[in-house]
């Protein structure tokens, strides 16, 4: 009886538990605890919604990240150029390059509301007690027969 209570006591607190996932700067916290990338991606795979915001923000960050660096990029080069020889400085590359400088701002400024708007809706999820995919399979019942009581639990 002792180890029946201690099993039910433990499922029920591991249940109950909310965790609730932060977003500070461009790192996510879980309770605090700073979270890897592959950690904070697994978290956020357990709702479809919370994976398509997770992999848009991925996606204008990596694609922000490179116009911003391809114009920095080109913008330097060319003027490295300017200095070292004879050609006329600011040359096509620099307007190329101020021109992807330009086209990252707007592309890298949303990603921090996906970002945002992805652990809102796992932590909306967690905290009403659901369990992501794994909600609707798992069953936990006391069973009985002639040779005693126990737990039953199916996945």
């Amino acid at each position: 009886m002792k180890k029946l209570m201690t099993l039910s006591v433990l499922l029920v607190t591991l249940f109950s538990y909310s965790q609730t996932l932060t977003l500070e700067g461009s790192r996510f916290y879980l309770d605090g605890k700073r979270l890897e990338t592959r950690e904070a991606r697994q978290l956020l795979y357990t709702n479809s919604e919370s994976t398509a915001l997770y992999k848009e923000a991925k996606t204008k960050e990596a694609v922000g990240g490179f116009l911003l660096g391809f114009g920095i990029g080109l913008t330097v080069g060319d003027l490295a150029v300017g200095l070292f020889s004879d050609a006329q400085y600011p040359g096509t590359m620099t307007y190329v390059g101020v021109g992807s400088l330009v086209a990252s701002i707007p592309v890298l400024s949303g990603r921090k509301k996906l970002y945002e708007k992805a652990a809102e809706i796992y932590n909306k999820e967690h905290k009403n007690g659901k369990l992501g995919a794994i909600e609707s399979n798992l069953e936990l019942n006391i069973i009985s027969n002639r040779n005693g009581m126990g737990l039953q639990l199916k996945f």
